[in-house]
């Protein structure tokens, strides 16, 4: 089997495993996979040679949509402000696909990736990456003043966790919508910046 066989097979089984996972409402284990694949257990230890491999290749395959329209979204030449909505409203709204097709099911994905973060945090951290890419391109543009990068993108991941948080999505659904998220958008780029205007200048609550 070529290397090309086996990325091939190895993202087949993967996506058979989320499958399963969805439908049966827990993990899989490779030893079911094997079964439902039709595979003997040697094969699929073959190809998932250790504990973690079979759910790096379920994260991998999960995440590939986000990060496919992200690089498509960094990669373009839209106009700044439209490279942010576009680089949150495209996975917010296949997010929310996925979860109005099959509530349960996007659950108990969302829980399992939730149990084991930390394998998965490398694309948290690419996202913020390719974030931090637009925020630079948006204070070259002039925007988002007296702010250092690391700074804007923890003031904007705030400004936005409804739209690129699953569990969020859930609680909130028919609340969430691209006009709103527009307008999120579009606020980011009328004032966000590291200013004091007079928010912080009270000592404390007093009477008018």
């Amino acid at each position: 089997m070529t290397r090309e066989d086996r990325t091939r097979e190895r993202a087949r089984l993967a996506r058979l495993a989320i499958e399963l996972t969805a439908r049966r409402g827990a993990e899989i284990t490779p030893e079911v996979l094997a079964v439902e694949a039709g595979l003997s257990r040697a094969r699929i230890d073959a190809l998932f040679p250790q504990e973690s491999d079979l759910f790096d290749a379920t994260a991998e395959c999960w995440f590939a949509p986000h990060v496919a329209m992200m690089e498509e979204v960094v990669a373009s030449d839209l106009p700044t402000i439209r490279k942010f909505y576009e680089f949150f409203a495209r996975r917010f709204l296949h997010n929310r696909d996925e979860y109005r097709r099959d509530p349960e099911a996007f659950a108990v994905l969302c829980e399992l990736g939730a149990r084991r973060f930390e394998r998965v945090r490398s694309y948290i951290d690419l996202a913020d990456h390719y974030l931090c890419e637009l925020i630079a391109q948006a204070q070259a543009d002039g925007y988002f003043e007296a702010l250092e990068i690391d700074q804007a993108l923890s003031l904007i991941n705030q400004m936005v966790v409804a739209y690129t948080q699953p569990e969020v999505l859930m609680m909130l659904d028919e609340r969430l919508s691209e006009a709103k998220l527009a307008v999120i958008v579009e606020t980011m780029f009328a004032g966000l910046s590291g200013k004091d205007r007079g928010a912080r200048g009270l000592a404390g609550l007093r009477a008018a």
